[in-house]
């Protein structure tokens, strides 16, 4: 897909938007079912059902997956769209690319062994690997706009209020 096709595509959407804001705003919905035997939960995916389990630093076999893994994995899928959405807008030509997520946690917080480790990452760290010949001040625009439209990125990063709730089944 070059620019103009992007823009095509998504000229009528952003008209919509414009002319109807409440039209931009979309619930998106995850649902996973608790496991009967494992401490382990069943997410739907939309494709397929992803297990995630216990990591093997909090006792977990390693056979599902990892809840902080499939965040991680979210950001790079996300990040890694936006980028190339980006670059596509910008005619920046990339011949190849990687993305790469990594995150450091101090399982001692989630595990309780130590009231001043904190619970989550406490710090992620982002990485693009491109094979292009742009200009810097061209990937320079491209990484602050990718930053600017990546939905996980600018989740994590705000840190929206979550709201949570137990209710009986």
């Amino acid at each position: 897909m070059d620019a103009a096709a992007l823009r095509a595509m998504q000229a009528p959407i952003k008209d919509r938007y414009k002319s109807d804001p409440k039209a931009g705003m979309i619930t998106l919905r995850a649902k996973g079912t608790l496991d009967d035997t494992n401490i382990a939960c069943k997410v739907e995916t939309g494709r397929a059902l992803a297990v995630a389990g216990l990591h093997p630093a909090t006792g977990g076999s390693g056979l599902e997956l990892c809840s902080g893994d499939m965040l991680l994995e979210a950001l790079v899928a996300c990040a890694g769209v936006t980028v190339k959405a980006v670059a596509t807008a910008l005619e920046i030509p990339l011949r190849s690319g990687r993305v790469s997520a990594e995150g450091d946690l101090d399982f001692r917080g989630t595990l309780g062994v130590a009231k001043d480790a904190p619970v989550g990452f406490a710090q992620i760290r982002l990485c693009f690997d491109l094979d292009t010949d742009a200009p810097q001040d061209k990937l320079d625009q491209l990484l602050k706009l990718t930053e600017r439209y990546c939905v996980v990125y600018q989740t994590i990063r705000n840190g929206p209020p979550v709201e949570v709730k137990l209710a009986r089944a």
